[in-house]
């Protein structure tokens, strides 16, 4: 039986482990099971990605990773969440060139690449890409990265600077002049959590995304079509997405979040990123076989408007639809609210998705079925 190898590819602004945290939560011990429980045996590696850096140079990362873990023999397959998805759909591109590691055949490792799953992945872009493609927004994204964060590794950030980092967000397009006071006070809520080593390394991840926001240009959704029309697909290579849709405003959540202070800051400032996220532009038509997945699982097309929070919905579609569902954009990744785990998920922001440990399961034992079937 062939040994596999499972390269995690994490998105934007995206990182393996910071601070403590996993970015895929979870996600490895998932595919573990799931590949020992059908028989075969599996590594899983999380790729360490430039956070906001270009398209390729995160790709020639994923190729220079690739070389030095997969040995020379047996299956690789590729998840890409987020932006993510877009580097192991360069990757295995056929004569691609990438600014790999010199001695490093790129052309050889896709040839052992079974299957490609992207996660949420903007594959007709992102309006929130837009949004962060200036100064104002560079600022905003640094804030809004350290924030999760933080999120991730504490549970919950000081309602005042959830609350601050929501005004800033909800009232940006007024904010012509933003008061760097403002974003000065909300770091420093934060970082004085943190110990020195931690801070020190949270403080380099964030100079990364300021010195180079290259992948930010490249997801709005007029630039992704020049990556569109030089990527192919390769024959040899099983496509698949999961695709996710967070809820639309509803009474009903703002009731279930009750008196909770934090849950309607929260939630506030995840409808805002929603909002920014939603497009007026058209999508090209599904295919019979994935609009019948999507049917399926949210009882009608989702519209053009409709995202996770970050990533339209309609944008994630590419090759076989293999799991679609209500989540927001990290509750695929692990980062969902259950308290009874040990240790305890985190949600990210409240979005009112209502992802269950269950429903993460699901998705990816389906996720890991795809890969097995790749070899058939």
């Amino acid at each position: 039986m062939a040994h596999h190898h499972v390269y995690l590819v994490a998105g934007f602004f995206g990182f393996s482990n910071l601070g403590g945290i996993t970015y895929f939560h979870h996600v490895r011990e998932a595919l573990q099971t799931a590949f020992e429980r059908a028989g075969h045996s599996v590594e899983v590696h999380s790729i360490p990605t430039l956070p906001t850096g270009s398209i390729r140079r995160r790709a020639a990362v994923l190729a220079e990773v690739i070389a030095r873990s997969a040995g020379e023999r047996g299956p690789i397959h590729l998840v890409g969440h987020s932006t993510g998805g877009l580097d192991t759909r360069l990757l295995v591109t056929p004569g691609v060139s990438l600014p790999a590691g010199e001695g490093i055949d790129v052309e050889v490792l896709a040839r052992r690449v079974r299957s490609v799953t992207t996660v949420a992945s903007p594959h007709l872009g992102t309006p929130m890409a837009s949004f962060f493609n200036n100064f104002f927004g560079e600022n905003i994204l640094r804030a809004i990265s350290l924030g999760t964060i933080y999120t991730l590794r504490f549970g919950r950030l000081p309602l005042r600077a959830l609350i601050e980092l929501a005004g800033i967000v909800t009232r940006l397009d007024r904010l012509v002049g933003l008061d760097n006071t403002i974003l000065d006070q909300f770091y420093h809520e934060l970082f004085k959590d943190f110990d020195a080593e931690r801070r020190d390394e949270i403080s380099a991840f964030l100079d990364e995304i300021r010195v180079d926001r290259s992948v930010v240009g490249q997801l709005t959704p007029g630039a992704i079509d020049l990556f569109n029309a030089s990527t192919g697909d390769r024959r040899s290579v099983r496509y698949g997405s999961v695709v996710t849709r967070a809820p639309g405003f509803s009474p009903k959540t703002t009731l279930r979040l009750g008196v909770d202070a934090y849950a309607h800051a929260s939630h506030v400032l995840f409808r805002a990123l929603q909002i920014i996220t939603a497009r007026s532009g058209d999508y090209p038509p599904l295919k019979p076989d994935q609009r019948q997945v999507l049917l399926e699982a949210y009882g009608s097309l989702p519209g053009r408007r409709e995202s996770d929070g970050v990533v339209p919905t309609l944008s994630q579609v590419w090759g076989e639809v293999i799991h679609a569902t209500v989540a927001d954009h990290l509750d695929v990744c692990g980062h969902f609210n259950d308290a009874h785990h040990t240790p305890p998920h985190v949600d990210w922001f409240i979005s009112g998705s209502a992802f269950t440990r269950d429903r993460f399961d699901r998705l990816w034992d389906d996720v890991a079925a795809f890969q097995l079937a790749s070899l058939r």
